[in-house]
């Protein structure tokens, strides 16, 4: 039996073999190069300060010299009053911020995907108040929104439809529901953005087999919307739990801080009371650890229940 002859293909020529080397090198040292840039920034910027910051809140600094003191910036940090009250209004805005600030946007997205005229437009209506700049917005709620005469905007509403005015921000029992409204306001368009783009890529035939079945409106969201976005949901509720637990700029601009006795004050805010106005870096450094651990046991919280569903 003869064998079959193999016909050899021709080898590149050397230059042009080089000149493939060379552009896989060039590439490759591109792609490097952005990737160094990239961990270079993000440890300046991130890790950097994360560990500086957790051995500064074991330090004490005094007059330019730094000592090492163990546990005592959290022992004191824990033994003041501020640290409890500032934690419980972080929770409390934060269990309010997820009833309405994380539910409405799902169920105002929803709507829009219901409608068939002016979604465009409506689209841009809802996601205005993200584009304006977090201080202006919040600006135009105090001044405009939140005064506690009849000219502030709510409570002009309230006295149209024969209900009592309120205070507002200088009433302690109204300080954070008035700050998680204007939160919500400010933030919700992104949130509502991203449901609508998940929406969509539900299959239409879903919702048809359930309308077979004689499903209403509730049960098609309930059995078809939400099991069909809950990855999304669910990364969304972690992302607003991380968001409002470091409210800072909301007290900040609309209680003048604390606010009526210490209605506003949250652990961001106490941060920076400690390092800029009572000159404490170390226990501001404390403060950060101890909402860095606090965060960081959400998220682990949330990894274990999102690797369990998949």
């Amino acid at each position: 039996m003869v064998a079959p002859h193999i016909t050899k293909q021709p080898s590149p020529p050397a230059p042009v073999a080089r000149t493939k080397r060379s552009r896989k090198l060039r590439d490759n040292l591109t792609g490097h190069a952005f990737l160094i840039g990239a961990v270079v920034c993000f440890a300046l910027f991130m890790w950097f300060p994360m560990i500086r910051g957790i051995v500064m809140s074991f330090q004490r600094t005094r007059r330019g010299e730094t000592t090492w003191v163990g546990w005592d910036n959290y022992t004191r940090i824990v033994a003041d009053p501020s640290f409890w009250i500032a934690w419980k209004n972080t929770f409390v805005f934060t269990l309010l911020a997820l009833v309405l600030g994380y539910l409405l946007p799902f169920f105002v997205a929803i709507l829009l995907n219901e409608l068939r005229h002016f979604k465009g437009y409506l689209r841009i209506l809802v996601y205005l108040p993200v584009m304006l700049p977090p201080a202006s917005a919040l600006f135009l709620f105090k001044y405009y929104a939140y005064d506690p005469s009849d000219a502030g905007l709510f409570n002009a509403i309230l006295k149209v439809l024969h209900l009592p005015t309120s205070e507002w921000m200088q009433s302690p029992g109204m300080t954070i529901p008035a700050m998680v409204i204007a939160s919500t306001w400010m933030n919700m368009g992104g949130a509502v953005l991203i449901y609508l783009a998940s929406l969509q890529n539900i299959p239409g035939e879903l919702y048809e087999a359930a309308e077979l079945d004689g499903a209403g409106v509730a049960r098609r969201i309930w059995n078809v919307t939400i099991p069909q976005t809950r990855l999304i949901l669910a990364l969304l509720a972690m992302l607003q739990i991380v968001a409002t637990m470091q409210l800072f700029i909301e007290p900040l601009i609309l209680a003048n801080g604390a606010g009526t006795q210490d209605s506003a004050t949250s652990v961001a805010y106490l941060i920076y009371q400690h390092g800029f106005f009572q000159n404490d870096l170390n226990g501001a450094a404390a403060l950060g650890v101890i909402m860095l651990l606090v965060l960081a046991a959400f998220s682990a919280v949330y990894v274990r229940l999102t690797t369990k569903q998949d």
